[in-house]
């Protein structure tokens, strides 16, 4: 058996792959995210991703302040050859502003408050360090990495350090309750996230 040819929009134009050709690939293509220059094909998520990304953006919305959103797998231009997707993704925007956001297929990195990724298997270098360290590196200042761990869900927070070489560092790991006052104040039940629907709280 002879593998399938790759599709001609896939291979990179003159000069390589840029954030801005992202919006330019056929209605068909499959979702991708662009790293060092590179693009990066998205694998189908577990229940658990999908479970934990759900019930995690409707927990946040509930926090958020007027000026901010949280929106499910939209990418962060970082630079001209960076533009990862976070699996959630809270931003500041601004309520007057211009009536075309519905057409926005990304956010810039000045926006972003917290970069949420949520570890499969197939990505956890990415999202434990590729990721976050492009996420330091742009002064998005709060990142959160969430693990499978026995059946539930565990929140890693980190925030910038401030630094000259911006990176994260630790700030907690929430497994049973996430209590934060910065960006914003957030206390949220951490054991419902991946809790079956009997075992959610009544």
């Amino acid at each position: 058996m002879t593998a399938e040819p790759l599709p001609d929009w896939f291979m990179p134009p003159p000069g390589g792959w840029t954030a801005d050709d992202l919006d330019r690939l056929p209605p068909g293509a499959p979702r991708v995210e662009l790293i060092d220059g590179s693009l990066v094909l998205l694998s189908p998520h577990t229940k658990f991703h999908g479970k934990v990304m759900f019930c995690l953006q409707a927990e946040l919305y509930d926090f958020l302040p007027d000026d901010v959103d949280i929106i499910n797998e939209l990418s962060v231009k970082l630079g001209k050859q960076q533009r990862p997707e976070p699996d959630l993704v809270v931003y500041r925007y601004d309520p007057d502003g211009e009536e075309e956001w519905h057409a926005d297929t990304h956010v810039l990195p000045e926006e972003v408050l917290i970069a949420i990724e949520i570890v499969s298997e197939e990505s956890k270098d990415r999202d434990r360090t590729t990721k976050p360290m492009k996420y330091a590196q742009a002064g998005i200042p709060h990142f959160w990495r969430v693990e499978y761990e026995d059946g539930n869900a565990a929140i890693h927070v980190y925030e910038l350090d401030g630094t000259k070489e911006p990176r994260y560092v630790p700030v907690t790991v929430a497994r049973k309750r996430l209590q934060l006052q910065q960006p914003f104040p957030i206390d949220l039940d951490v054991t419902s996230l991946a809790a079956r629907p009997g075992q959610r709280r009544r």
